[in-house]
Formats: structure tokens, C-alpha cells, sequence
């Protein structure tokens, strides 16, 4: 499930995993509003826990398993705990990721509009506009446009580097074909 964090610091924020593979372990990441991702925990099968530092305890967070469920406990939620949160499983050297738990403050309201520059906002322009004129048929050319460009200019280097390596085979082939007489 999701969760949109505690409504004050300081309070208690617990986190649930019910992963498929029931004999594996779990670990805890989470990634915050820049996107950079964070190892909290992993807690084993048979209940042991590592945490970030390969420490066997944390003041901060606490991790459990419940027959097939697998909980986090951030003790004090903090402002630098807010983020989204993951559990994930190795099984058979394939990584599982939950969906993600959000886990913020409540956001206050302000009258001013987000700061934004040619009609985007500064976060993702392939996925938000604030501008009512801009179109999302425009915003996806614009993104197709930043994956497919790139594509293409790569697909044309190795085009060329595959024409010349065979032209340079073609002539040492040919060199070492001639007949001596």
C-alpha cells in the first residue's frame, strides 16, 4: 500500500513488504526527491538484519519479518527520511522491486504558481507542462526527439565503422591472396 508519511517529525512510520518469493530476503532502499537512491537495511530469511555501515543495529530504523511479510520502522521520521521507499528481493541473480512507498511531509499550499521556464516545469519536461498552449502530442515529439536523434547519430557511427572495417579487410585479404610467382 501507500502512505503519505507522518503528518509531524519525530513520529513513527512503519512500511510493509509481502514479497512472492517467501524463503528470500528483503532490502530496504529509498530514493530521495533527487532521485538518489539509499541502502537501508536488508534483512535475511531467518530474521537477520544489516544495516547501512554493515552494522547489525540502527538507531534509526528497525527491520522485522512476520511470517511472509517483511516490515521497515523508521523510528523518528525525519525531513531527510522523506522519499519513496522500495523493498526488493535477489532471487536467482534477478532483482524484484516493489512499487515505490511515498513517504513525505504534507506539503503546505502557497499562492505562488511553481517556478517554470518555456512552459515547463524545471523537473521533467517529457511529463509535466504548466502551460495551457503547450500540447502533449508537442511534448512527446519533443521527447521522441531526445531518444530517437541520439539513436540515429549512434546507429550512423557504426554504420560507417562497420563500411570501413570491411573495406580494410577486403584490402588486406586481397593482399594476401596474390600469388607469388
Amino acid at each position: 500500500g501507500s502512505t503519505a508519511g507522518p503528518q509531524q517529525a519525530g513520529q513513527r512510520l512503519e512500511l510493509e513488504c509481502v514479497p512472492d518469493r517467501r524463503d528470500a530476503g528483503v532490502f530496504w532502499i529509498r530514493q530521495d526527491k533527487e532521485e538518489a537512491l539509499h541502502f537501508i537495511a536488508y534483512i535475511s530469511y531467518m530474521s537477520k538484519a544489516t544495516f547501512e555501515g554493515n552494522q547489525r543495529t540502527s538507531s534509526r530504523f528497525e527491520v522485522k519479518r512476520a511470517m511472509s511479510s517483511y516490515q521497515l520502522v523508521v523510528r523518528a521520521f525525519q525531513p531527510h527520511d522523506e522519499g519513496t521507499y522500495f523493498c526488493l528481493v535477489n532471487s536467482n541473480q534477478v532483482l524484484y522491486f516493489s512499487t515505490g512507498l511515498p513517504a513525505f511531509f504534507p506539503v503546505t499550499t502557497t499562492t505562488a504558481p511553481p517556478t517554470t521556464q518555456h512552459g515547463t516545469t524545471t523537473q521533467d519536461s517529457c511529463l509535466r507542462t504548466t502551460d495551457p498552449g503547450t500540447s502533449r502530442e508537442e511534448l512527446n515529439f519533443f521527447c521522441d526527439l531526445l531518444i530517437w536523434v541520439p539513436l540515429a547519430g549512434a546507429s550512423l557511427l557504426l554504420a560507417i565503422a562497420l563500411t570501413l572495417t570491411l573495406a580494410l579487410c577486403q584490402q588486406t585479404r586481397s593482399r594476401r591472396c596474390r600469388c607469388k610467382r
